[in-house]
């Protein structure tokens, strides 16, 4: 975390501050909320291959389960730190909730860098870290799932070293897992599916017009970028910018995303595409568009940046895009932001379709899967849309009301034990 970056976790309080002041929440639930219910922290030995052994740090974190299993993510990066998985697992909670799964948040997560490790180191690292965290997961306690830096192969390797150990095949286990390995179809797009229907419904409720032709752009373009651009460029939204990490690219023409994806895919970067110029990142956040859609990394819309914000929606496809501080601003300016607890949840809405799907052992079709994930997202978004014009509030605090009470209801009904 940089220097002049909030602690996530300070971040994560004082939205839960926020939303338990608004909803006069007892003071023993904010309370209670307030910390995660385990933290675990695991020494993972490896031995690399080159014979040296590396003793990475890995951590669990659970923050509430009062509405459901524990569910959430795991994260391989360098700089990964344990007030960053704490703050995610609270944001998982309150996900949940917004979307009414029935599943509490967890995060997961193991400070390394896999760009600089084979696939092998990759594999033993997941199975030891697996079988280090395995006294506290289950099918109906804890269901990990892919984020930052993991991926289908790493939920198959979790899932073989939890069943190894149990005896039989536990797919319910873990979520994002690969279709012909008890996945679920629509699982790969689910985070993009949700982005874009979160991104019609804002634009037919701040703009009233559907998506055709809207100028887009986004910022990003990972697994959840590149399929979010897709989407709304079927649904026939106009793509004018693109970025990743080693920069971006524009055209006022528009281009076809998916063939930027495959030229990132021959060139590792969008930059450098047919017909367009090249932008800075902070340059994509300030074009004017109608809808920005941030995919990338937290902290991208800040401060000092939120004065320069030329979209009329924003739509969070990443994690904490936007500081505090922004969200002010940006509401102050009338752009209507569609925050990440209700925009980017339909991946671990699709992973409660896939262990629903697991533990019946049943396999549904894309167009079902589609269509419930349609239903949930749109409800959601309208539950938070009204929150927000009843409280005469942004949409972040509007769905941490929503979520945040859910979970409140939940504590309060189920009672403090002993």
């Amino acid at each position: 975390m940089a220097e002049n970056e909030p602690d996530p976790y300070d971040v994560a309080l004082q939205q839960l501050k926020t939303a338990a002041e608004m909803l006069k929440i007892e003071p023993w639930i904010h309370e209670f909320l307030k910390k995660p219910q385990k933290a675990l922290t695991v020494a993972i030995p490896v031995r690399l291959d080159n014979d040296e052994l590396v003793n990475f740090t890995g951590f669990r974190v659970q923050h509430n389960n009062a509405r459901g299993p524990y569910k959430g993510g795991i994260r391989y990066h360098p700089d990964v730190t344990v007030n960053e998985v704490k703050a995610l697992a609270m944001l998982m909670t309150w996900k949940c909730a917004v979307l009414d799964v029935p599943f509490g948040g967890a995060k997961g997560a193991i400070i390394c860098n896999p760009k600089n490790m084979s696939e092998g180191e990759i594999e033993r690292m997941t199975r030891r870290y697996g079988y280090t965290i395995m006294d506290i997961i289950g099918p109906h306690k804890d269901i990990p799932a892919p984020d930052v830096y993991t991926n289908q192969q790493t939920m198959a390797w979790l899932m073989d070293t939890y069943s190894i150990f149990h005896g039989q095949p536990i797919p319910e286990i873990v979520t994002g897992k690969p279709v012909f390995l008890y996945g679920s179809e629509g699982r790969e797009e689910a985070t993009s599916r949700g982005v874009m229907f979160c991104a019609r419904e804002a634009a037919n409720k701040a703009l009233n017009l559907d998506l055709k032709g809207l100028r887009v752009a986004v910022q990003g373009y990972g697994n959840v970028g590149w399929n979010t651009a897709k989407l709304m460029h079927a649904a026939g939204s106009k793509i004018i910018a693109a970025s990743d990490s080693k920069g971006g690219i524009y055209s006022d023409n528009g281009f076809d995303p998916v063939k930027v994806y495959e030229h990132k895919m021959k060139t590792r970067s969008v930059v450098g595409f047919s017909g367009t110029e090249e932008i800075s990142n902070e340059g994509l956040l300030e074009l004017e568009c109608d809808i920005l859609i941030p995919a990338a990394l937290g902290n991208q819309i800040t401060k000092p940046n939120a004065d320069k914000i030329n979209a009329k929606i924003i739509v969070e496809g990443a994690n904490g895009p936007t500081s505090p501080e922004a969200d002010k601003i940006l509401y102050e300016r009338k752009i209507l932001l569609v925050p990440d607890i209700l925009a980017n949840a339909g991946g671990v809405t699709v992973s409660y379709f896939e262990w629903v799907q697991n533990l019946c052992r049943e396999h549904w079709p894309e167009e079902e899967v589609n269509k419930k994930l349609e239903n949930k997202i749109v409800k959601s978004f309208n539950g938070v849309y009204n929150i927000s014009q009843k409280h005469k509030c942004d949409m972040r605090t509007a769905a941490l009301m929503l979520g945040v009470g859910r979970v409140a209801e939940a504590i309060r009904t189920l009672g403090l034990w002993p």
